[in-house]
């Protein structure tokens, strides 16, 4: 069978190959703890669930417009010009199937063929396979572990070529946790504009910030500089609605026309149940907010306790998400060279699933989630120090 070059250069995400595996090892009788997900253990808001009862109740089952409902279009500006303490209005804004497609979607309406975008490391897995398929070039800017895996604005001046189109902003990020503060992402932005790159600034963890740090948001700039910026959003990890797929993008309304016209021609609208859902959580209260990130935070600091008594591996401590990268490469052996194979020793020997860091762009790193119940995590931590003294010895 022939398949095109645009597909046969994607590579599978690390992180559901991690899952399938994992669940081999489930099917066959093993109890496997999976670390690798990216997904709240929380169940969504009881007003998010009701809307959705009241939507199938109410004969809300046909087309939408492509970028939305009308309603939902409002509930996302008003939201974000609560956020941002900007003027969002809403034909500055899309409903997207998950972050995932406004993400894709902008990459689609804003590459030519090798025009670069710079994507700081390590970064979300997805990144790079999107840029390629628009035909774009991905740059990684590095960064480390002694920073914080922050990056400055000398460190995406040292790779701008006449051929940088974007500029991918992560924070919270994932794999890593790290954050930047306002001052910090405002003068990675300020470079952007100066140099005539478009910032598209992925948000979908930006209510998981833990104190002292506070939330930032390339947002306050989509009414100085709209032809520059778009923010990426969804209801994924703040509402924990992962598998209803809602997204968003927001940026200025001729991009939005653009993503509108490419989306009817794939998906076309979100379900329109999901949408009744989603406006449903932009417009009710995020009290519960709270006490999510308070259990998350607890789950961080507990999780950095236990890799402290990992001989050989060192973890910065991340200000918001609810990943760890601890760099591993300390206990790599002969045998056990890289990240890879240290997932998979794990997954053995352990029976437990984490993400390699190699898939992330840093094979010294893997990437732990401790978006799971206490007793699972602990149980999880202990069978990894134990497999990885086994290693040492």
């Amino acid at each position: 069978m022939h398949f095109s070059r645009r597909i046969l250069q994607i590579k599978p995400s690390a992180t559901l190959s991690i899952n399938a595996k994992a669940a081999e090892l489930k099917a066959q009788g093993q109890e496997v703890i999976s670390l690798a997900a990216g997904e709240p253990d929380f169940h969504p808001p009881r007003h998010v669930l009701q809307a959705v009862k009241e939507a199938v109740d109410a004969g809300f089952v046909r087309y939408t417009p492509v970028p939305g409902l009308p309603e939902l279009r409002q509930a996302i500006a008003g939201a974000s010009s609560t956020q941002y303490g900007q003027d969002i209005t809403p034909n500055m804004t899309i409903a997207t199937n998950g972050g995932k497609q406004g993400l894709y979607n902008l990459f689609q309406c804003l590459l030519d063929p090798q025009d670069e975008v710079l994507i700081p490391a390590p970064y979300w897995v997805s990144y790079p396979d999107m840029v390629t398929l628009a035909q774009g070039t991905p740059v990684f800017i590095p960064s480390s572990p002694d920073n914080g895996f922050r990056i400055t604005p000398a460190d995406l001046q040292a790779h701008l070529t006449d051929k940088t189109r974007i500029l991918v902003l992560n924070t919270p990020s994932n794999p890593t946790g790290s954050h930047y503060s306002q001052a910090e992402l405002d003068d990675l932005i300020l470079w952007a504009v100066k140099n005539d790159v478009f910032v598209i600034s992925d948000e979908i963890y930006d209510q998981l910030v833990y104190p002292p740090a506070q939330p930032a948001s390339a947002g306050q700039w989509l009414t100085r500089h709209p032809e520059h910026i778009a923010v990426c959003n969804g209801l994924s990890k703040t509402f924990a609605m992962t598998g209803w797929r809602m997204g968003y993008v927001i940026s200025h309304q001729d991009l939005i026309t653009k993503l509108s016209t490419l989306q009817g021609q794939s998906t076309s609208n979100v379900c329109v149940l999901v949408q009744k859902a989603a406006e449903a959580a932009l417009l009710g209260p995020t009290d519960f907010l709270q006490h999510h990130r308070d259990i998350f935070q607890k789950r961080r600091d507990m999780t950095l306790e236990h890799i402290s008594s990992w001989p050989g591996v060192k973890c910065p401590k991340p200000d918001g998400a609810f990943y760890l990268f601890p760099r591993m490469d300390g206990v790599y052996t002969q045998d056990i060279p890289d990240s890879t194979a240290l997932c998979t020793y794990l997954l053995e020997k352990a029976q437990v699933a984490l993400v390699p860091g190699v898939a992330f762009g840093d094979d010294r790193c893997l990437r732990i989630s401790y978006a799971l119940d206490e007793a699972t995590l602990i149980k999880a931590l202990e069978r990894i120090k134990a497999a990885l003294a086994t290693l040492s010895a």
